[in-house]
């Protein structure tokens, strides 16, 4: 029992001996957070800053003439309804629906059935009156004939001139011709169906020439010319040239477009008529540069543009316009008369961004110049 109260009348040994071990704990920490480079400002190795590496092409602007694009559909130059001018059944068809006719040709034909008759009738009724009326004139001086009967029989032989001017219309009505050179788009009537005047009966049109007929924004407006050459590029496609044959004087007032109409040759209808097409005006000369589709980027807000890199390194965003579309790229507008183009890369970085710029090897400025692809390139370490 002794050495227990020996502990229980002296506890302070033990108390210290465990109040010195506290301390040294907590003074290992402070010394630890105190140790150089703990806080991220002495002795630590900062992590490499890294930067995108891209291949530019210096580039000038050069002037080009500018093409204004305007969407529009293919139609007949002349599109006509013919329609009957008489009554009459049809007796014959002469052309069907999509063959071509010569102008004059003959498109249908009614029955005649009486009119001949009425025509030789009203020929006949004009040579009676003319007959007595050069007989009553010749009376006239021997008191024979008065005046009145003169004139009585002179009005006689008018109106069977006028009947006789009639019965050769009506005749002439009853054979429905082309009005031009053309086709036959629609016939509405066959053989034994009866007409009245003013039924349509054939929509014939001219197709030896059409009409693209497009909507040219105002800004554009002002470089169009009638009379002036362009072309047109058909889904189908064949590309025309043409001319302009009108350009409308006033805006369309929901749209503020003009209607622009190029007209261009069709021999032999080849060329198909209500199909989509491409006008393609000369616009004047601008400072442009020729590049590859693949160079053109969007912005946050769906913009068109370029990234080309500054003084400073750093990628810059030029919003631009196409001015002219070729087979092998595109010229554009918007961008400075020198710059220096992103051609490997340009999808990987963005405007402000930094970035290590190396000139595009000959090859590579090529086929960006021609519609090539870009390939991605690795991330170098700064300074490098």
């Amino acid at each position: 029992m002794r050495p227990i109260e020996t502990l229980t009348r002296r506890p302070w040994p033990l108390a210290a001996g465990l109040t010195l071990l506290v301390l040294l704990w907590l003074a290992s920490g402070a010394l630890r957070r105190e140790s150089p480079g703990a806080d991220g400002t002495q002795g630590s190795t900062p992590a490499p800053t890294t930067v995108a590496r891209v291949q530019i092409r210096a580039q000038q602007a050069e002037s080009v003439t500018r093409t204004i694009s305007v969407y529009g559909r293919t139609a007949p130059a002349r599109t006509v309804q013919i329609k009957a001018e008489t009554s009459g059944r049809v007796s014959a068809v002469g052309i069907s629906r999509g063959e071509p006719a010569r102008a004059g040709q003959t498109l249908l034909q009614l029955d005649l059935r009486d009119r001949q008759g009425r025509l030789e009738q009203a020929r006949a009724s004009v040579s009676e009156y003319q007959s007595a009326w050069e007989s009553q004139q010749a009376l006239k001086p021997q008191g024979y004939v008065s005046d009145t009967q003169l004139a009585e029989t002179r009005a006689k032989l008018e109106g069977a001139r006028a009947e006789l001017l009639r019965a050769e219309l009506d005749l002439d009505y009853m054979t429905l011709r082309a009005p031009f050179d053309g086709t036959v788009q629609e016939r509405a009537v066959e053989v034994g169906d009866f007409v009245r005047p003013g039924d349509p009966v054939v929509t014939f049109v001219d197709n030896t020439r059409l009409i693209v007929t497009g909507s040219i924004a105002e800004q554009d407006a002002g470089f169009v010319r009638v009379g002036g050459a362009a072309t047109a590029a058909l889904v189908t496609g064949q590309n025309v040239k043409g001319r302009i044959r009108y350009l409308a004087p006033v805006a369309e007032e929901a749209t503020r477009t003009f209607t622009v109409e190029l007209e261009i040759p069709n021999p032999g209808g080849k060329l198909p008529a209500g199909v989509t097409a491409e006008m393609r005006i000369p616009g004047g000369e601008v400072l442009a540069y020729r590049l590859a589709p693949s160079l053109l980027t969007l912005d946050a807000g769906g913009e068109l543009g370029v990234k080309t890199v500054d003084a400073n390194k750093q990628v810059e965003f030029h919003r631009v316009q196409i001015a002219r579309s070729e087979a092998n790229g595109v010229w554009v507008t918007g961008l400075p008369e020198s710059a220096s183009i992103i051609v490997v890369g340009q999808g990987y970085v963005s405007a402000g961004q930094p970035v290590q710029p190396v000139e595009a090897p000959a090859e590579t400025a090529l086929a960006a110049g021609q519609g090539g692809t870009s390939p991605a390139l690795p991330r170098a370490a700064a300074g490098q």
